[in-house]
């Protein structure tokens, strides 16, 4: 399979590419996109732009089945950049706000977090992967969604 390309891509091979479950990494981390004016309407956070750090990426390599990983690798961005939907995340879970987006039929969801990263304010994945049960986001609170290619509140 060919090298895939783009910052997520970039780091997964410098440092998570080949490692054993669990096994400590270099942490870094990248700057993967600015929010959308659509979407900073609605999330209402410190700062729009988006990190990912080698712990989370980590993590979903992990925890992901190779052909989900691959997916989000490739198309993260795009899920974090041009959500179709956003929901408030549940005080139980990591991160404040849930981003999803439909890639080749499935719904993919991505959780940020504020996070202080270096004395730095940052919004940080937390962590992503593919919803595999239709009921798994009705306890989430929907925030905002695309209907008919408009954006909604």
């Amino acid at each position: 399979m060919p090298k895939r390309r783009g910052v997520v891509a970039k780091l997964f091979y410098k440092h998570i590419e080949n490692t054993l479950p669990k096994a400590i990494v270099v942490v870094e981390t990248v700057y993967i996109c600015r929010l959308t004016s659509a979407v900073m309407k609605i999330i209402k956070l410190s700062d729009y732009k988006i990190y990912l750090n080698t712990i989370a990426l980590k993590h979903m390599y992990d925890k992901r089945l190779a052909e989900e990983f691959d997916c989000l690798i490739c198309h993260l961005h795009e899920i974090v950049k041009y959500p179709e939907k956003i929901y408030k995340n549940k005080t139980s879970k990591s991160g404040d706000y849930c981003l999803v987006k439909k890639i080749d039929g499935f719904e993919y969801f991505c959780s940020l977090q504020s996070s202080n990263e270096d004395g730095i304010s940052k919004i940080m994945v937390v962590t992503a992967f593919r919803v595999n049960d239709e009921n798994y986001l009705k306890n989430y609170e929907l925030l905002w969604s695309w209907k008919g290619g408009v954006p909604s509140s």
